[in-house]
């Protein structure tokens, strides 16, 4: 039976992750480990300079007070390899709040299966748009749960992951896209304490998207699921010639 490894950035008690892994039990022997409490935007962030604990909360559910990146590591080498084997798929999610175009890079959720895919795992990241209310998780766990079972039949590329955003209410269907460009502005607003020193809260950025009808945005925006595959190269290969120019003159 294939070995499923759950994760998150939510928090462990969040219900996202237990709606994922209920959806993909089905398909394999599943196990959640995710962080202690919430680390969403810590990106790929690894934790050198404190010792780390994991919990056991539950049959099959284990916490970790560490990141998301934290908790592939340490259930694979502690939950998985001492026992003969490795995963055969990571899933990360189900997180509130889409993870589209530039965001990645920021999402815990993403590093997740960014660190899957970096150990020769298959993984994937699940993520729908946040809300204000209670969240209807069945779209978003149906669809992992569909590309999961893909994935565990065909398997993916080496160094390759998946994206999946989900949009609100039922999906119109499923469309495979790259991810969006967009103008990102930080704001950071400067407030000062009772004894008059300053602090910053890194809020939201004004954002304008680049239209492209193949982009991850404009899929939820349409009302479709997109689903993006990504990788952790980041070298920009249509550049190397200009440096070669560079070096020879």
């Amino acid at each position: 039976m294939p070995r499923i490894l759950v994760t998150n950035d939510d928090g462990v008690r969040s219900d996202g992750v237990h709606a994922l892994a209920d959806a993909l039990k089905p398909l394999g022997d599943v196990i959640v480990v995710a962080p202690q409490t919430e680390a969403s935007a810590i990106g790929h962030a690894l934790t050198l300079r404190r010792p780390l604990r994991m919990e056991q909360l539950e049959d099959a559910v284990y916490e970790v007070d560490g990141t998301p990146t934290d908790c592939v590591s340490i259930a694979i080498t502690q939950l998985y390899q001492p026992y003969g084997g490795m995963p055969d798929l990571i899933v990360s999610g189900i997180n509130k709040g889409y993870n589209l175009g530039d965001d990645v890079t920021y999402s815990g959720t993403v590093a997740g299966a960014l660190e899957g895919a970096l150990l020769g795992i298959p993984s994937i990241a699940v993520s729908l748009q946040r809300c204000a209310g209670d969240y209807d998780l069945s779209a978003a766990a149906a669809a992992g749960a569909r590309v999961a079972a893909i994935v565990l039949s065909r398997g993916l590329a080496p160094r390759t992951f998946l994206n999946i955003n989900v949009p609100p209410g039922q999906p119109k269907g499923m469309r495979v896209t790259f991810q969006g460009k967009r103008n990102h502005i930080t704001v950071v607003t400067k407030r000062d304490d009772p004894r008059g020193s300053a602090y910053y809260w890194i809020e939201e950025g004004q954002d304008e998207w680049e239209p492209h009808d193949r982009s991850d945005y404009q899929a939820v925006k349409d009302g479709y699921i997109s689903l993006t595959p990504l990788q952790p190269d980041l070298t920009a290969h249509d550049e190397m010639m200009t440096l070669d120019g560079w070096l020879r003159d």
